[in-house]
């Protein structure tokens, strides 16, 4: 049995639904369409982690970065050249030190004409390109605030343009007194260096007419056979019984102003002049103290070494 189109209208209109559209009618606007709303695209990226299992990794935050230590010692005298001083209330023995100790009988000094010094330099082998970095001095000075004690000065270069300042410097302290220069093997090392850094910058040498009480040859002669060696923190820490705390060994002194100059930390620079001030200090003691065995009459101890 067959239905004409007509009756399958009339039936749907009776229903209450749509009416059918023949053939020849227009097609529905886009408006009357039913719209899906849009996916975010958020949605869809998630959907895509989910699915491959990847997590979202964690931002890492910077941490502000430390400024470098830079703080090196003292007071800056000159471009480059900075000036470190102390005092030690060690007061200056009141009567002439013999030198018979140092093989020189019937020699004595004055403990004020003495000057004690050590230098930190760039290299231990010497030679031209060696420098000088840092010269230490200690010598008994009458101050009239703190009156006598153990005068400790040192001269540190922060550039390589101040050497120039720094060796004035040091031949303005050797004219201030009659001055007797003391040292740990500075008559094989410390003088001949700072001779040719004189003679290099066409200045007057101040320490070829300086007396020179050189303290290892004596040192050697007593004490050698006694100990592993005769080094000065060998004879400091077994004959005068100083002991030191985070020392910054001789050797490590060049690295550690070169790292400066290149824009690295100051704290072990600041360990270097810690190291060259206790240096000088223990070479004041030390010629008090071979006075006084060689003044007790002791006996030398170990073999003899003629200098």
């Amino acid at each position: 049995m067959s239905v004409s189109l007509e009756k399958l209208r009339a039936l749907k209109a009776e229903a209450g639904g749509p009416a059918l559209r023949g053939p020849t009618q227009a097609p529905a606007p886009l408006a009357d369409a039913v719209r899906l709303p849009a996916r975010p695209a958020s949605h869809s990226v998630e959907a895509l982690r989910k699915i491959l299992g990847l997590r979202e990794k964690a931002l890492a935050v910077p941490h502000p970065r430390k400024p470098i230590d830079r703080q090196v010692p003292g007071e800056e005298i000159a471009p480059g050249l900075r000036l470190i001083e102390a005092r030690l209330p060690m007061p200056a023995p009141d009567y002439q030190l013999s030198l018979a100790f140092a093989k020189r009988h019937g020699d004595s000094v004055d403990p004020r004409h003495l000057l004690f010094f050590d230098t930190e330099t760039t290299g231990l082998a010497g030679g031209t390109g060696t420098r000088a970095f840092m010269i230490g001095a200690a010598d008994w000075h009458h101050d009239p605030q703190h009156g006598d004690g153990l005068r400790v000065r040192q001269l540190l270069i922060t550039t390589m343009a101040a050497e120039a300042a720094m060796l004035e410097a040091f031949s303005g302290w050797l004219q201030e007194k009659p001055t007797v220069l003391s040292s740990y093997n500075g008559r094989c090392y410390d003088s001949p260096l700072l001779k040719t850094r004189y003679r290099l910058a066409r200045k007057h040498d101040p320490i070829t007419p300086l007396d020179h009480v050189d303290l290892l040859f004596p040192t050697r002669r007593r004490y050698r056979g006694t100990w592993e060696n005769c080094r000065l923190a060998t004879i400091e820490r077994e004959l005068l019984r100083i002991v030191r705390e985070d020392d910054l060994p001789g050797s490590q002194a060049p690295a550690a102003w070169l790292d400066y100059l290149r824009g690295g930390s100051a704290r072990n620079l600041r360990r270097v002049a810690a190291h060259n001030h206790q240096d000088v200090v223990t070479l004041a003691l030390l010629m008090l103290r071979l006075a006084e065995v060689e003044a007790a009459g002791e006996e030398v101890v170990g073999f003899v070494e003629s200098p």
